[in-house]
């Protein structure tokens, strides 16, 4: 533990400060210099440390020294044999982690309730997804994790896929049993890999789910800037070593910045120290929290803010940090909530669905952030709360029909159609909520009914619905 008590990279930057060096090289503000509002906005201690790769701060594209020296730290604390800092946020990171296990032809088994990165990931790397539809929650129109039967079945009737993809947990805070299913993957020669960019907190906390390395996965991609205080945009994606680090570099390198954001990876090296320091005092107060405000939720009626309650064969474990909250019952659709604490009450939580509402209690909430959250909601249900709940969408998920893999999909002669006339036709684009960023509709699916309602209602509702050429998602790119 006590070299966990050592930053190298923030060392190596407060050195750089103090030897005053003369700039002759970018980034052009120079040290905030010349561009004195955005000095005086972000501080000149930040702009102080906004510099460029050189020899004694290190380069991320090929770390030698300090940055090296961090990267370790962050892999020992994690429990992995590697760790890599990422500048451009966990999409980067599940993207590379993908393209480093798979190419052109190969095929991927993963849950179909994935993050855009992932299918991302196969439109440019021309792998092959063997989709594993979650289990879903009619009550709450969630989808939820996945079944190790169902996991073994995808396993057995793809016995040349070469990974299993996996969420751990997913967005609303449900694990699956990763154990398992990495244990099985691995029989067959396949990689195990995880997105964990909401489970940070899983390697620090105590009574938490088990996070990926220690389940065994070859690799996973995690959000420090979630739920572990670094900076927006930093990650880590770990490795245990089945691939080799230089590999793994080079994938990430192919689309990685060359002018690594020192603030980004001086963040991600403070937040290190302090999880591996401080992780299990910071994560007993983050569930004291988010308990206290579920049990409270709960006591009222009509809001559902669940938790292990939902364990069963598509539940193994649950997230009890994340507090999900459903608000269908009280007659208002989760984004509906979500615009009202926003807009009424200045309470701005992670996101709001067609059912449910999400937010992240982490290490810098306190009690009384809490109550408010928690006085709030119970007035936006006497005050909005509906009994009529027969014109509200009752699931957030919608299972696919696949017919074309996402490169094929992505890059294949289109026409253009409005979206009311595209029933029927294969997507060449991608449509989803922001956030979670889970595709309701990724390059490759047929286009039903269904979908389209789904995207009409979610408009009409106030989701952020994105990911086509149009911006307004009137219109879609199908295969022509």
């Amino acid at each position: 533990m006590s070299e966990q008590n050592y930053a190298p990279l923030l060392e190596a930057l407060k050195k750089f400060k103090s030897n005053r060096i003369v700039p002759f090289d970018v980034p052009g503000h120079k040290q905030g210099r010349g561009n004195l509002e955005l000095s005086d906005f972000l501080g000149k201690q930040c702009l102080a440390v906004d510099v460029n790769s050189s020899k004694p701060l290190d380069n991320l594209c090929h770390p030698t020294s300090v940055i090296k020296e961090a990267q370790q730290l962050a892999a020992e604390a994690f429990n992995a044999k590697s760790s890599f800092f990422m500048v451009n946020g966990t999409s980067a990171a599940v993207s590379a982690m993908i393209m480093s296990a798979v190419k052109a032809g190969d095929k991927i088994i993963m849950p179909r309730n994935v993050h855009r990165s992932a299918i991302n990931a196969l439109v440019i790397s021309g792998a092959i997804p063997v989709y594993v539809n979650p289990g879903i929650d009619k009550h709450l129109g969630i989808p939820l994790g996945m079944s190790f039967d169902d996991l073994k079945n995808a396993i057995d009737n793809n016995p040349d896929a070469k990974a299993v993809f996996l969420n751990n947990p997913t967005y609303y805070g449900v694990c699956s049993d990763i154990a398992s299913i990495i244990e099985y993957a691995h029989s067959r020669n396949m990689l195990a890999l995880c997105d964990e960019a909401h489970g940070t907190h899983l390697y620090f906390g105590e009574n938490m789910p088990l996070p990926a390395m220690a389940a065994g996965a070859d690799m996973s991609a995690v959000s420090l800037h979630k739920t572990g205080g670094s900076l927006t945009q930093s990650s880590i994606l770990l490795s245990s070593g089945t691939l080799s680090d230089g590999h793994i570099r080079k994938i990430i390198n192919l689309t990685g910045t060359t002018s690594g954001s020192y603030l980004l990876m001086v963040s991600l090296d403070i937040s290190r120290k302090n999880l591996a320091v401080n992780g299990k005092s910071i994560f007993r107060k983050v569930l004291s929290l988010a308990d206290y405000a579920r049990e409270e939720i709960n006591d009222w009626g009509g809001y559902h803010a669940f938790a292990d309650d939902i364990r069963g064969r598509y539940v193994y474990d649950f997230d009890r940090t994340k507090l999900s909250v459903h608000t269908r019952s009280i007659g208002l659709a989760g984004i509906e909530v979500y615009d009202i604490l926003r807009d009424e009450y200045d309470i701005q939580v992670e996101f709001g669905d067609l059912a449910n509402i999400l937010a992240i209690i982490s290490m810098g909430d306190s009690a009384l952030e809490i109550e408010r959250l928690v006085s709030a909601l119970q007035e936006v249900k006497r005050i909005y709360g509906k009994k009529d709940i027969s014109d509200l969408f009752d699931h957030e998920y919608v299972s696919p029909v696949v017919a074309a893999t996402p490169q094929n999909a992505f890059y294949a002669e289109k026409k253009y159609l409005p979206l009311e006339k595209s029933k029927d036709y294969i997507s060449a684009e991608f449509v989803m909520c922001y956030p979670p960023g889970i595709p309701v509709l990724a390059p490759g699916e047929k286009i039903t009914s269904e979908i389209i309602e789904y995207i009409k209602y979610a408009k009409e509702k106030g989701c952020l619905v994105l990911g086509t050429e149009d911006m307004a998602v009137e219109n879609i790119n199908v295969i022509a």
